[in-house]
């Protein structure tokens, strides 16, 4: 019987590795008819297209999310109409602005190198008493012994305040920040995209770069110490107009909470289905940093990536053509049995090199060390409570989407 594996599918997949290792080892260079996409699950195959840019563009980043079902009925046309009105921005215009994580070299050099000083070790370094004060206040309610959720308390506020702050906008727009990196992340790889865009999307879309617009524009007239203030720098030599910003600022949004609040949650919910390593690391909290590498290769908050073949070429013995969608799928890059032995296993203090959780080459992810800092900070904190409370008998719902992995809640008994 022949796999049916479709790697654009929307819907949430709550165990999604048994039928990795099925890809791995029955087809490795999977033919998706549905997705009309080559799903490439192997670790040294993932690699190879992660690191040949010339081979594989990262243009379809855009062809393949930018991909909204945008109805043409009278109540979408006045719905699409007040998003044009609120925002000054047309869904077309979005269309043809390139962002970072589309973008392929020369153009990616440049537009990567405006921000790269802002994550630079010393700039990161310079955030770690803010992770912390940040940590100690989400962690307060769990230590005094309430009930708790480690997602919705501790994983989602801490990274999306974070990149709030960095970002120069207001803290007290962290709730609406989450509603908009959800409503993202639904329309790009969840089942919205399937859907005509409703209301609330539009209602959010519209929102999101009206905000974002008057922002960039007040830091062009009074720039100020943050990544925004950065972005508008006319001294950096990169022709980004309005659009573009908006885009990127949105790329960085999305990006700086989504990866850290899956990471967190994720690397809690292993700790929790194995307490022999939960009680290791409770023991000696040296090794958090070891989980959370363990953590990202276990359980990848993003599991995959999307390509288009700029060349016919070949993957593994399978013909690739020109113009075909290729899916790196760094969730099962992570669990392949010819780089890492017993690779289902959850084993802090594995040797981790080498995982692909955050990307590899040209679009490694430029936050990767934010995102270690934070998780640290979160999980040095986190583990005393793991080891001393029960999993509340909650329903789970994971997070409706192809490239990111999580769960939404991950309830805890009083203590």
């Amino acid at each position: 019987m022949s796999l049916v594996y479709e790697p654009l599918a929307s819907g949430p997949r709550p165990d999604p590795y048994d039928l990795y290792r099925r890809l791995r080892d029955e087809d490795p260079v999977h033919w998706a008819p549905e997705s009309e996409a080559f799903a490439i699950s192997r670790h040294e195959d993932v690699v190879h297209v992660l690191k040949h840019p010339e081979q594989f563009s990262s243009r379809a980043n855009q062809t393949v999310l930018m991909n909204a079902n945008i109805p043409f009925t009278p109540r979408s046309i006045r719905m699409l109409m007040g998003f044009i009105w609120k925002s000054r921005v047309t869904p077309w215009r979005m269309r043809r602005s390139i962002s970072l994580i589309a973008s392929d070299p020369p153009r990616h050099e440049a537009m990567r190198g405006i921000v790269k000083r802002g994550f630079a070790p010393r700039m990161i370094a310079s955030w770690e008493p803010r992770v912390r004060e940040l940590v100690d206040q989400f962690m307060k309610a769990p230590r005094d012994g309430e009930a708790f959720d480690v997602v919705t308390d501790l994983a989602v506020p801490l990274p999306t305040t974070i990149i709030a702050e960095m970002l120069g906008v207001e803290s007290e727009r962290r709730s609406q920040f989450k509603a908009w990196s959800d409503a993202i992340i639904a329309l790009s790889s969840g089942s919205a995209r399937d859907k005509p865009m409703d209301g609330d999307l539009i209602n959010h879309f519209g929102g999101l770069f009206a905000y974002l617009r008057e922002t960039i524009r007040a830091r062009r007239a009074r720039p100020s110490d943050d990544l925004i203030s950065v972005l508008v720098d006319p001294s950096h030599g990169v022709s980004l107009d309005e659009v573009d910003l908006i885009q990127f600022v949105v790329l960085l949004l999305v990006a700086g909470n989504e990866t850290t609040t899956n990471l967190i949650g994720n690397a809690a919910n292993a700790l929790l289905d194995h307490p022999a390593e939960l009680e290791r690391v409770a023991r000696d909290p040296s090794l958090v940093p070891h989980l959370v590498e363990e953590a990202l290769r276990y359980d990848a908050p993003v599991q995959q990536v999307v390509r288009d073949a700029r060349e016919d070429t070949e993957i593994a013995g399978v013909h690739i053509p020109k113009g075909a969608v290729v899916v790196p799928m760094l969730g099962s890059a992570n669990r392949d049995e010819r780089r890492y032995p017993e690779p289902d296993a959850f084993r802090i203090g594995r040797d981790t090199k080498g995982h692909v959780a955050f990307g590899f080459g040209i679009h490694f992810c430029l936050g990767a060390s934010l995102a270690r800092l934070e998780a640290q900070a979160a999980l040095e904190a986190l583990v005393p409570e793991l080891a001393r409370r029960a999993r509340r008998d909650a329903p789970v719902e994971y997070i409706d989407s192809f490239i990111v992995r999580g769960r939404r809640n991950l309830q805890l008994e009083a203590a």
